[in-house]
């Protein structure tokens, strides 16, 4: 089973001004899919705050996977890639990709998310958008191939270069 952090960066859901739905389907796709909450924060809009809180899910929590929600689109409080690409070693472009990609098939807006995908040690980070519908095409779109993604990023399963 693989352990998960939620981030949601949103100025108003950290006041409490609004419910964080887009947290609330990320936590509910990925226990339906067998995976285990470990943290779950709603930060506000801000690089600092972001990198630790990612950080700390990295380095001291060891989750597997984080997936942050909000702070990707073009305002000016939007730093969650900012903050992602400050502590990633690697990148994962082909998520990212693929999220867009998918997104694009729908609206023509999905192009205005600017969400980067990376690896800080033994943890894959995904920044996803911040509504919910997004939300819910971004994880149908990419679950199925994170779940084989994290096998191979803790080794309990060696990819050998074969094409399914």
């Amino acid at each position: 089973m693989f352990s998960v952090g939620i981030i949601t960066a949103s100025d108003t859901g950290y006041k409490r001004e609004r419910e964080d739905i887009s947290g609330q389907l990320i936590q509910k796709v990925v226990t339906e899919k067998g995976y285990q909450v470990k943290a779950y924060k709603i930060v506000p809009d801000e690089q600092k705050i972001l990198k630790e809180t990612m950080i700390h899910m990295c380095d001291t929590l060891k989750v597997n996977l984080i997936l942050t929600t909000g702070g990707t689109g073009l305002s000016k409080r939007d730093v969650t890639p900012e903050a992602t690409q400050a502590i990633i070693e690697k990148e994962a472009l082909g998520i990212s990709e693929a999220i867009r990609y998918y997104g694009l098939l729908k609206t023509s807006r999905a192009m205005l998310s600017r969400g980067i995908s990376g690896i800080r040690k033994d943890t894959l980070i995904i920044n996803l958008p911040g509504s919910p519908k997004a939300v819910q095409e971004s994880l149908d779109s990419i679950m199925d191939a994170i779940h084989h993604g994290l096998e191979i990023l803790t080794g309990s399963v060696h990819d050998c270069g074969k094409n399914e």
